[in-house]
């Protein structure tokens, strides 16, 4: 997986510091529709293979608090492993919170399955309240690789947009594109007027729009 961080802040969070660090990242063709067998550059597999370990640990933990930018890591709760959480069948969205309603859970994964038919990227998403999740047993249950986009749905820290994105979309999708979708959808004032279900539903037609634009220097550039 890239990297991690806390969502946009809200009126109940508290900014983090940003990295002394930024690694740089060379990209000269897209990997969108490449088969999956072909690897992202050198450099992205040496950077991402430090954070992967870290990065997901935290995502697929404890409070899952955390989406993606580049402002930092912050602080993770008590990991949570709860295999008796997840569905007896398999299925792209696990809600154990109870945000999603049946019409709208089937409703989110035929569009999952049409990003996955269209671009070859995994998007999975899991609603909960930490920490009733499921946390490091939907690593497995999901089969968790670098085309896949983990997204937590998580109102515990005031956003409940988390994501923790697979080298491979790193390298397609923009790193500021997951903090203005944080932001613009994820927002308490955004869920609490909209519904947890409409922040969710939102999300993910976003990313369907991202990850079904041409990989060109302007992609992503807008939350739709």
């Amino acid at each position: 997986m890239a990297y991690l961080h806390p969502p946009c802040p809200s009126p109940t969070s508290h900014p983090t510091s940003r990295p002394a660090f930024k690694p740089s990242i060379t990209v000269t063709t897209s990997s969108r529709h490449l088969p999956s067998t072909q690897k992202p550059t050198a450099n992205s597999n040496n950077w991402v293979s430090d954070f992967r370990s870290k990065s997901l640990n935290l995502v697929l933990s404890g409070a899952l608090t955390l989406g993606l930018s580049l402002s930092g890591i912050a602080e993770a709760k008590v990991g949570v492993n709860k295999p008796e959480l997840l569905p007896k069948e398999f299925s792209p969205v696990i809600d154990v919170a109870g945000f999603l309603s049946d019409g709208q859970e089937k409703r989110l994964a035929e569009e999952i399955a049409d990003i996955e038919k269209y671009t070859g990227y995994k998007l999975r998403v899991l609603a909960q309240n930490y920490p009733d999740t499921p946390g490091l047993a939907i690593k497995d249950f999901w089969r968790v690789d670098d085309r896949t986009i983990v997204f937590v749905a998580d109102p515990t820290f005031g956003n409940i947009l988390n994501f923790n994105v697979g080298a491979s979309v790193d390298l397609d999708v923009p790193r500021s594109f997951w903090s203005r979708l944080a932001g613009k959808y994820g927002n308490m004032f955004y869920w609490k007027e909209k519904g947890e279900d409409g922040a969710i539903e939102s999300a993910v037609m976003a990313i369907s729009s991202c990850l079904k634009e041409p990989v060109d220097a302007n992609n992503c550039s807008e939350v739709k």
